[in-house]
């Protein structure tokens, strides 16, 4: 029970924080305006769920290594790659799946499909080291507390129970787009749009 809570909870917080982060960087950097950064509705992006996850677990398992630099070494390369899997698959499943491009990286060097990119990876080991030094001693702790404070799950609970929801609409919805033949392999800022516009149209029905 004690596991499946701190596993709950790295990924409402990976999720909800990966959502700020996003919202952030597509206000000041990439779109330079305020937008939805999720393919979900409510404010979290489970991609980064999975990824805090990953982090935690890669930091805090024994892996029998007797060198404290090679342990490190080792942690923070299966971090890099850890990351860079995860965005490859949850950006392969998205355009095999539903047509639509949450990123396109086809503009940088050394890409694969527009999914990864050389300089992406290198960013996320750098972002992993940093959770690595800096977060990961005080996560360890703030699960350890939440866990034994089990009071507070019932707002992770919450807060997963309404991601589930809003999965199960967005991918349906995301399905029914994808039958119209002129949405085939929809970037992201379009997808968002013709989202926007279908759930204007299913709430007029109600």
């Amino acid at each position: 029970m004690r596991y499946l809570v701190i596993v709950s909870t790295l990924f409402v917080i990976g999720s909800l924080l990966g959502w700020s982060l996003e919202l952030f960087f597509r206000r000041f950097i990439s779109q330079k305006k305020w937008m939805n950064p999720g393919f979900l509705m409510g404010p979290y992006l489970p991609i980064y769920g999975f990824g805090v996850t990953l982090l935690y677990g890669v930091s805090n398992i024994n892996l029998g290594i007797e060198s404290q630099i090679v342990d490190i070494l080792i942690r923070i390369l299966i971090i890099g790659i850890g990351m860079t899997l995860i965005e490859f698959v949850a950006g392969l499943i998205f355009i095999k799946g539903f047509k639509i491009k949450l990123w396109d990286y086809s503009n940088r060097k050394g890409n694969i499909m527009g999914i990864i990119c050389p300089i992406f990876s290198l960013a996320w080991l750098v972002v992993g080291s940093l959770y690595y030094f800096l977060l990961n001693p005080v996560l360890v702790q703030g699960i350890s507390w939440i866990s034994e404070n089990l009071v507070y799950t019932f707002f992770v609970g919450a807060v997963i129970g309404a991601m589930l929801v809003d999965t199960a609409y967005s991918v349906h919805l995301a399905s029914k787009l994808k039958e119209l033949k002129e949405l085939q392999s929809l970037r992201f800022e379009e997808f968002k749009k013709e989202f926007k516009k279908r759930v204007n149209e299913l709430k007029s029905k109600l």
